[in-house]
C-alpha cells in the first residue's frame, strides 16, 4: 500500500463538501469552482457517474477502482493541486465499502477517517446544511416533479409542479434521516467540519465562498472578484406558497426555524 501512494502525484490539498439533496451545495461547489482556486469539485464517486468521469481519462472505475480515485484525485485539480469533491449521505456508506473493499487505502483495522485521508491527501470537510427544513422539502418535492434538479437558464422543467402535502412531508422526514447520517459520521470519526448554511451562502455570497477559501488554506487575493453565482434559486411565489398551504394543512408536521 505504500508504494501505491509513493508513485502518486498528491495535490496539496483535497475537501469534501458533505450535503444532502436541495441543501445548496450546486451553489457553494460552482462558487468554488468559479475561483479557480479550487479544484472542480463534483460528484466523481456517485456510482451512476462514475462510467463517464472514467472514461474522460481512459480508467475503469469497475476494473480498478484504486486506479480511478487516484486517477481523478491526481487529475480533476487545479493549477495549485487542489481537488475537491461532492459526497451525498445516501451513498457514503457504500462509497466507504467500496475503498476499504480495494484493500488500497486500508485494511478492516483500518478507521475511516484514516482511509479516506488515505485516498485523498490532507483531506478536509465542508459541510452544507439548510436551516429552514420545511423550504428544503418543498424544494424537493418540486425537483421530483420537474426533473429540474439544478435550475439554470436554458432548462426547462418537464412538467408542472402539483401541491403534494404527503410528498412534501416524506421529502421533509427524508432529508432529517439524511442529514442525521452525516452527523452521526462525523461524531464517529472525532471531526468537526466546517458548516456552510445555505440561507447565509444566499445573503452573503461572496464573503461565504471566501471563508471556505480561507478554512482550506485556500489564498485568494482581496481585490479578486467572486462572479455572480451560475445556479438560480428555486425559491419563488410557487413556494411561497406551498409553504404557507402546507403549515395550515398540516401544521404539527414542522416545527419552523427560528432566528
Amino acid at each position: 500500500m505504500g508504494g501505491l501512494f509513493h508513485k502518486l502525484r498528491h495535490p496539496r490539498r483535497c475537501y469534501v463538501v458533505c450535503t444532502i439533496p436541495r441543501s445548496g451545495s450546486n451553489l457553494l461547489t460552482d462558487g468554488l469552482r468559479a475561483t479557480r482556486q479550487a479544484g472542480m469539485p463534483k460528484q466523481f464517486f456517485l456510482p451512476k457517474s462514475e462510467g463517464r468521469y472514467g472514461a474522460e481519462l481512459g480508467l475503469d472505475p469497475n476494473a480498478d477502482y484504486p486506479g480511478y480515485v487516484s486517477g481523478m484525485v491526481n487529475t480533476k485539480t487545479t493549477h495549485n493541486e487542489v481537488f475537491g469533491f461532492k459526497l451525498m449521505s445516501w451513498y457514503l456508506d457504500d462509497f466507504l465499502a467500496r475503498l476499504r473493499g480495494t484493500h488500497a487505502f486500508g485494511d478492516a483495522a483500518t478507521d475511516d477517517l484514516t482511509m479516506l485521508q488515505n485516498a485523498f491527501p490532507r483531506l478536509r470537510f465542508v459541510h452544507i446544511v439548510r436551516r429552514h427544513k420545511l423550504r428544503q422539502a418543498l424544494s424537493t418535492a418540486r425537483a421530483l416533479q420537474t426533473g429540474l434538479w439544478k435550475v439554470q437558464q436554458g432548462k426547462a422543467a418537464v412538467r408542472e409542479p402539483q401541491f403534494d402535502a404527503q410528498l412534501i412531508e416524506q421529502s421533509l422526514r427524508e432529508a432529517e434521516r439524511q442529514e442525521n447520517i452525516w452527523y452521526t459520521f462525523f461524531q464517529r470519526i472525532g471531526i468537526a467540519p466546517f458548516q456552510v448554511e445555505y440561507e447565509e451562502l444566499c445573503r452573503n455570497y461572496e464573503a461565504t465562498i471566501r471563508g471556505v477559501l480561507d478554512f482550506l488554506k485556500i489564498p485568494l487575493a482581496r481585490d479578486a472578484r467572486i462572479g455572480p453565482p451560475v445556479t438560480i434559486r428555486q425559491a419563488d411565489e410557487i413556494s411561497r406558497i406551498w409553504e404557507e398551504r402546507f403549515l395550515t394543512e398540516r401544521p404539527s408536521a414542522y416545527l419552523p426555524a427560528h432566528g
